[in-house]
């Protein structure tokens, strides 16, 4: 997220009429809740290895799952064809094929569902005139990044169709990543449209503010490569890793930076090394919050996101522990979610606090 689309709280007055900016406001907060769901339909579309079911991109025509037992068997046929098929579910019943292939369906569909709330109503806006130009310009761009989202969710399918049966990470990661860059887009400006911004207090303190929300961002990115990698099914104990503060193997890899990205070892431990960075930064957050007193939404809104990343640390602990099972590793993806919009939305506080 850059400055110049989304640090605009003290200029941007949006839509000229307060109904206006109210009726889009709620919209947008109700498209950032559909984008929530979809995020943890991907998350559990992961976990229960169901992503490559389905073996062809049909965007314009793939409304429908297969009606027919001809259909069906033709789907799973085209499904044998592949990898995934080949080393890991050979012998899968046709039964058993459909219930991982309707949990993509259901992904899929979602996805273009969620196209159709963010479209249609935004084509509504634009031909009653009820955006301003910035407001266009934005909206415009969140519309082409969700445009290419699909693409992208495509782009990382057919990397494990291949003849490794398991998406690329980086790929995987990328996806993740735009989702959550859409999801916060979404979330910042409803919030310059629902709430009137007021001088802003405390730049210092807000930038700080803003370094925990790029930390966040950074924690789900290192999230989303411990997915790929299925690191989080190694070094399954808390706080040391298999008895190791610093466990052996953590640069193995040569060169050295390779290990940061290809590394599980290294991957799960930098995982680690930033949520104690997240807790760290949050401290120092609520003790200049009561230096600086910035009023009480913003400190509400502190101790929102305290609460939230303290359920979150939580989570990720006991996910680990427990080895990632299908349940609580979709909670904590969408708890990184739930942290992140909770700084945004203490971020926003900050600037609408008054001086």
């Amino acid at each position: 997220m850059t400055a110049d689309l989304i640090d605009t709280t003290e200029r941007y007055a949006g839509p000229s009429t307060l109904s206006h900016r109210r009726q889009i406001g709620v919209w947008l907060l109700c498209v950032a809740l559909l984008v929530f769901c979809m995020v943890a339909i991907g998350g559990y579309t992961r976990l229960t290895n169901s992503g490559l079911s389905m073996v062809e991109w049909r965007p314009a025509t793939g409304w429908l799952p297969p009606l027919t037992e001809t259909a069906w068997q033709q789907a799973f046929d085209d499904y044998r064809q592949f990898p995934e098929y080949q080393k890991i579910n050979r012998g899968m019943s046709l039964a058993e094929f459909q219930s991982i292939y309707l949990v993509e369906y259901a992904h899929r569909l979602f996805g273009r569902g969620l196209g159709l709330a963010f479209g249609l109503p935004f084509l509504f806006f634009l031909l009653t005139r009820r955006l301003d130009r910035p407001l266009t310009i934005r909206l415009t761009l969140l519309l082409l990044l969700g445009a290419g989202q699909g693409a992208l969710g495509w782009f990382m399918v057919k990397s494990g169709l291949v003849d490794r049966p398991d998406v690329s990470h980086y790929r995987l990661t990328a996806h993740l990543g735009l989702a959550v860059l859409i999801f916060g887009l979404l979330l910042w400006t409803a919030f310059q449209l629902l709430a009137k911004p007021q001088p802003v207090a405390g730049r210092g303190l807000r930038r700080w503010a803003w370094i925990f929300a790029a930390l966040v961002f950074l924690q789900i990115l290192a999230g989303g490569l411990v997915a790929g990698l299925n690191a989080g099914l190694a070094y399954n104990s808390f706080p040391t890793m298999n008895g190791q503060w610093v466990p052996d193997g953590v640069l193995a890899m040569q060169p050295v930076w390779l290990n940061v990205f290809e590394n599980a070892t290294t991957v799960q431990f930098n995982h680690r090394l930033i949520a104690y960075l997240l807790i760290a930064v949050a401290a120092f957050l609520w003790w200049q919050v009561q230096r600086a007193s910035p009023g009480r939404a913003a400190q509400g809104a502190l101790y929102l996101l305290l609460a939230a990343l303290a359920a979150q640390v939580v989570l990720g602990i006991a996910t680990l522990l427990a080895m990632v099972p299908v349940s609580l590793g979709v909670i904590h993806q969408v708890g990184a979610l739930v942290v992140f919009a909770a700084a945004l939305h203490f971020v926003y506080r900050l600037a609408a606090a008054r001086p």
